[in-house]
Parts: C-alpha cells; sequence; structure tokens
C-alpha cells in the first residue's frame, strides 16, 4: 500500500473504531506507559541532568512518584520488552536475545504466550502500541494485533527502526509505504495522539514505545536541533546536538500527551508511566561520557551492572499517588503485569515472576518484595546479575567459562561497582549463584551457560 505524507493527514482525522471483548466498568483507569529507546538513567533533568532540557518530565517527576531503583527486564531491547509483556524476568522468558529474522522482524513470542496486553483487551480496554514492536516478525504469530494490541503504527523490527527516514512503516498488519521518507518519530506520535483523542468515553491502555533516543542519531533542523548545535558548537555531523534533541523532542510529545489528558478531562482517571528498556547507548554517535547518562551508575547499553539496567521510572495518577513522592523500593519490569492487572480488577495471572506495585504507588502498606531479581544476557559471551537485598552479584562469559568468578558489589555502600567484595563474603557470593541456578530455566533457543551449548 503506498501512501503520501500528506495522505496521513486525512486518516488522521477519520479515527478507527474499536471493539473491545468484553464489557468494560467505568472504574477502570486508563494507563499509558511512555517508553524511551535506551534513554539513561542520567539523560533526563530531574535525575541530575544538565546539558538538555527535559521540562515535561522533570514536571512528571514532581506531580507524581519517581523510583530511584527501577530496572528494566534486561540491557537490551527485545528480551527487555519481552519481561514486560509477560511478567517474568529473562531466566524465564522465551524471548532472551536480539535475533533478527529477514527481512525484517525478531524471533517472534510463542503462540502459547498471553501478553498483558491481551489480557486488558479481554476485560474491556482498547489496547494501542506506538513506536517499535520487536517481538516477532510481520506474518508471524507475533505481531502486535496477535498478541493483543487493537491498534499498531509504527516499526515491526527494530533493526529497521535505526532509520528515522524509513521507506515504509506498519499500520496493523499492512505494510505502509512512504516515499516521501517522513520523520518517522514525529508521523507516529501523530498516530498516537489520534488514538488518544479516540479513547475519551472507554478505558485503554496506550503504550508508546517511542523509538527516540536510539540510534541512529537523526534529527529535522528545526528550531529545537538549532538551539542545541549553538549550544554545543557543532556543525556539520553534530552527534551531541542530534542526541539532546532527540531527547528534548521525547520531552515534547510527553507535554502533548499529558495536555491532551487535560482537555480530554481524563487526567484524573489515568496512570501515566514514564520509563526505559535499558541504559543509554554508544551506536551511532551517542557519547553517554559527554552526557552522564548512566548517572554515576558504572555500564551502558548491554551491561548488567547497574547503569545497563537501571532506567528512570515515573509514576503520575492525580489524586491516588502522592505527588513529589519517591520510592527507594527495588522494582522491575516484570512488576508491571500483574500492577496493571490489579489496576483493572483483573483477577491475577499465575506463574509469572512479578509482583504488584500497586500498594507502593497508593502509598499504602501491605507491599511484597521480591526475595531478589534477576537478569540475564546472551550477547558478548553471556552474563548474570542478581541484586539481593543490599548485594549485586554478576557473573560474566557464562557462556564460554564453566563456573566462572561471581564479582560482588554493597550497593548501599558502593552504587557504582567500583570495589569488588566477593572475597570477603564467601557466603554471600554462595547464596547469590543459588540464587543464579535457581532462577535460570534452560532454552533450547536461548543456551546461556557453557553446559548448555551442547544441549541445543
Amino acid at each position: 500500500m503506498k501512501i503520501t505524507t500528506s495522505a496521513f493527514v486525512l486518516l488522521l482525522l477519520t479515527g478507527t473504531t474499536i471493539k473491545a471483548q468484553t464489557k468494560a466498568t467505568k472504574h477502570q483507569p486508563n494507563i499509558i506507559f511512555i517508553l524511551a529507546d535506551d534513554l539513561g538513567y542520567g539523560d533526563v533533568g530531574y535525575q541530575g541532568q544538565t546539558k538538555i532540557q527535559t521540562p515535561n518530565i522533570d514536571n512528571l517527576a514532581r506531580q507524581g512518584m519517581r523510583f530511584t531503583q527501577f530496572y528494566a527486564g534486561t540491557a537490551v531491547c527485545a528480551p527487555s520488552r519481552a519481561s514486560l509483556m509477560t511478567g517474568n524476568h529473562t531466566g524465564h522468558t522465551p524471548i532472551r536475545g536480539n535475533r533478527g529474522f529477514k527481512p525484517e522482524g525478531q524471533f517472534p513470542l510463542p503462540d502459547s504466550t498471553t501478553t498483558i496486553a491481551a489480557i486488558l483487551h479481554q476485560h474491556g480496554y482498547n489496547t494501542g502500541i506506538f513506536g517499535k514492536w520487536g517481538l516477532g516478525y510481520p506474518g508471524s504469530g507475533s505481531t502486535p494485533t496477535t498478541k493483543g494490541f487493537t491498534n499498531f503504527f509504527g516499526y515491526n523490527c527494530q533493526t529497521e527502526a535505526h532509520n528515522y527516514y524509513p521507506d515504509h512503516l506498519w499500520d496493523n498488519d499492512k505494510k505502509v509505504d512512504l516515499p516521501d521518507h517522513p520523520y518517522s518519530a514525529d508521523l507516529i506520535h501523530q498516530h498516537a495522539m489520534q488514538f488518544l483523542r479516540a479513547q475519551k468515553d472507554h478505558p485503554f491502555f496506550l503504550f508508546l514505545t517511542y523509538t527516540i533516543p536510539h540510534a541512529n542519531l537523526q534529527e529535522p533542523h528545526d528550531s529545537i536541533y538549532q538551539y542545541y548545535a549553538a549550544k554545543f558548537h557543532e556543525s556539520g555531523p553534530a552527534p551531541h546536538t542530534n542526541f539532546a534533541t532527540m531527547v528534548s523532542r521525547l520531552d515534547h510529545y510527553v507535554g502533548d500527551i499529558v495536555n491532551q489528558l487535560k482537555v480530554l478531562g481524563l487526567d484524573g482517571n489515568t496512570l501515566i508511566l514514564f520509563s526505559s528498556d535499558n541504559g543509554p547507548h554508544h551506536e551511532g554517535g551517542g557519547d553517554p561520557e559527554f552526557f552522564n547518562s548512566s548517572g554515576n551508575l558504572r555500564g551502558i547499553k548491554r551491561d548488567l551492572y547497574e547503569g545497563g539496567i537501571r532506567v528512570p521510572f515515573i509514576a503520575v495518577w492525580k489524586d491516588r499517588i502522592r505527588p513529589g513522592s519517591v520510592s527507594n523500593n527495588p522494582s522491575p519490569f516484570w512488576d508491571l503485569f500483574p500492577t496493571f492487572e490489579e489496576l483493572a480488577g483483573i483477577p491475577a495471572a499465575q506463574n509469572i515472576d512479578g509482583l504488584s506495585i500497586l500498594p507502593t504507588l497508593e502509598g499504602k502498606s501491605g507491599q511484597k518484595n521480591h526475595p531478589y531479581l534477576y537478569w540475564e544476557f546472551h550477547e558478548s559471551g553471556g552474563r548474570q546479575a542478581v541484586r539481593w537485598g543490599k548485594w549485586k552479584g554478576v557473573r560474566l562469559n557464562v557462556n564460554t567459562v564453566d563456573n566462572p568468578t561471581l564479582e560482588l558489589y554493597d550497593l548501599t555502600n558502593d552504587p557504582k561497582e567500583q570495589h569488588d567484595v566477593a572475597a570477603q563474603n564467601p557466603t554471600v557470593v554462595r547464596q547469590i549463584e543459588d540464587y543464579m541456578r535457581e532462577a535460570h530455566t534452560y532454552n533450547k533457543d536461548w543456551p546461556l551457560l557453557r553446559s548448555e551449548g551442547e544441549l541445543r
């Protein structure tokens, strides 16, 4: 299907009629989850960023609760999002790495996988995802429309999403040719806003998987760009200008969403969440050192140190979440699945790893906590990590070495993970190694440990 950029305006004006499978109740809150792509813990103003302006995101932090120890599913895109969609950590998720398929797409979720979007839709929610999918390939059993979303516009494939001036995007399951090569982030945001305006009288889950500030670093040379070009004294190739412009553009999108909710009178019944899928990147000219993108934490994207997996997280819900509140409780992506269920009055799913954080959000007692948190990473020789109270254990090269040495850090006294104290704490090391064995389940499609390579 070929379509010009101008013709999209007509599509935006027509809207889309959506049918929910189960009658909704007027008490079900709306849920908006804004998920940035490769935005670091320190890339936003309320986290200490000084070189990039993010007034709308900072205002969200003032209006609601900010989490100081919130964690992504893992250190790269697809498995991190699979953790979110399934309510499981990467020792149990069916997608554990960024494996691509030709001509476009990634390793798919199995047909048997039920996502949180599907559950919400079954219980009366209109569901939309706008941005990047990355959990299947076109024609597979794992596209947004087969996994619970009634509306999708954007990139099916995360590799294709590296280009911000694409020749096509996807509208549900239809490939839309874009001969004019528009700036994709703005076009995706326009579709998201149209979906939002169509939801005034029905509960909805809006998942905004914006591709910025992921590489490649490409931006229109508009007024935002010109401001940062002057600030950083860059001309020609301008990686710092591009990155800062992308983050500020994301901030503008956040402002649009918040303002539209107020116009529609929906701000009192809508939970807004803001986060990132993993730590900051070096690709395409990214310079996390220049921007202090990891917020003084160790590591970036693809690291299981804190800078690779600890991400910004804000929750805003008018009259339900206390403005200016802070949670220091370690919480991961997989907790959002049961949180959304509890919000919507849906019976809790069984056999998931997540725990609802609704008590924390509402400032109530009774918050259940994980005995430990677990991550695994299937690139760079294979890695594992466990957070157990103040302790953080990291193992590298688990795919190439039998029983590799475990590094141990005391995050209370050493949040930058500079001092390995494994030798001084052998009992803690043994406990974390036990947790790693307990949390990791073998998956023939995703062998992690050296001993599993022969089983594939």
